[in-house]
């Protein structure tokens, strides 16, 4: 949680906000268009707040390795990529056994602040209301709980986080802007019974496979926007709507890159079991073609409908790593 005393890093940071904002209107699709609620709310909140005072920039350098970016040392420098629309900013190396102060790491990522493009993005696939009640999976910083806390009420809102002490800061910097959302920390593949059944659920971390529980605590109709990992060799954007009966229908939006949930990062079955087409050759655009994805008696499966693209990307893509 940084606090930015000096004056004029104040103002760089406003200034640096509006900026990433412009950037983020010129945006074709998705992100702030048919949202307003959204673009005021990524200007409400302080993204700086969230990001710890030292991070890993996500591109490495000549030597291979992922270099610390500290704002003390270089608080200018900090801020431009707090701000940058799509630098996700690592937070966490090899679930925390490599630290900041250990210097450059090839080791690998395991949170991050996801970049501002795709934050956003995801949420205006979300599209929640002030009444709904929200699940959110991977809370991480703090920073995506927050956009969504200024449209959902704090108090509908629960955000589940593997790491207990990601949970405690994160809690810390929500707090200490006046917000109170249901911060667990637990394994968010499980979703959060208690206080089911949701309307929106997000998850902020890749899945192979859709957790059941996810859909068992969602409530007829009830949104659900999860990175997907598929054989593109990246993940996409699932944007589900849930029957309310454990299972449910949506599609493929657009391509993204997501760590993934713990219990899932390593293969466990084919892509052919999870309920991929085979693919002759390059895999289609989203603009081309509609992936279509069902859950039903807990299998999930994807379909390519041709000649349906909703014209959401131009292709299977890899953005930026959330």
């Amino acid at each position: 949680m940084t606090d930015l005393a000096d004056p004029s890093l104040a103002s760089l940071a406003l200034e640096l906000r509006a900026q990433c904002a412009a950037e983020l209107d010129d945006r074709p699709v998705g992100h702030f268009h048919d949202r307003p609620w959204l673009r005021q709310a990524f200007l409400r909140v302080p993204r700086e707040h969230f990001v710890p005072d030292q991070v890993w920039w996500p591109t490495a350098r000549d030597d291979g390795l992922h270099h610390v970016i500290d704002r003390h040392e270089r608080p200018r420098a900090w801020l431009k990529g707090v701000y940058q629309p799509g630098a996700s900013l690592i937070t966490q190396v090899a679930d925390g056994a490599v630290r900041p102060e250990d210097g450059p790491t090839d080791q690998p990522f395991t949170s991050a602040a996801s970049c501002s493009a795709v934050v956003v993005d995801m949420l205006h696939y979300l599209d929640p209301g002030p009444d709904d009640i929200a699940l959110e999976i991977g809370t991480g910083s703090g920073y995506s709980t927050a956009l969504l806390a200024q449209r959902v009420r704090p108090g509908n809102v629960v955000t589940v986080e593997i790491d207990e002490q990601l949970a405690a800061r994160a809690r810390a910097a929500l707090a200490d802007l006046g917000l109170h959302p249901t911060v667990v920390a637990g394994d968010g593949e499980l979703g959060y019974l208690a206080r089911a059944r949701y309307t929106r659920i997000i998850s902020t971390a890749a899945v192979r496979e859709i957790p059941q529980a996810w859909l068992d605590q969602a409530a007829p109709g009830a949104i659900v926007v999860t990175p997907l990992y598929g054989p593109f060799g990246h993940d996409a954007l699932l944007r589900l709507v849930a029957d309310g009966r454990g299972g449910g229908e949506g599609r493929l939006v657009t391509g993204v890159a997501f760590m993934k949930v713990r219990g899932q990062r390593t293969a466990h079955r084919s892509f052919e079991e999870l309920g991929w087409p085979t693919v002759d050759g390059r895999w289609p655009a989203y603009a081309d073609v509609e992936y279509r994805v069902t859950v039903r008696d807990s299998r999930q499966e994807i379909r390519i409908i041709v000649g349906t693209g909703l014209g959401a990307d131009t292709a299977p893509r890899r953005p930026c790593v959330g």
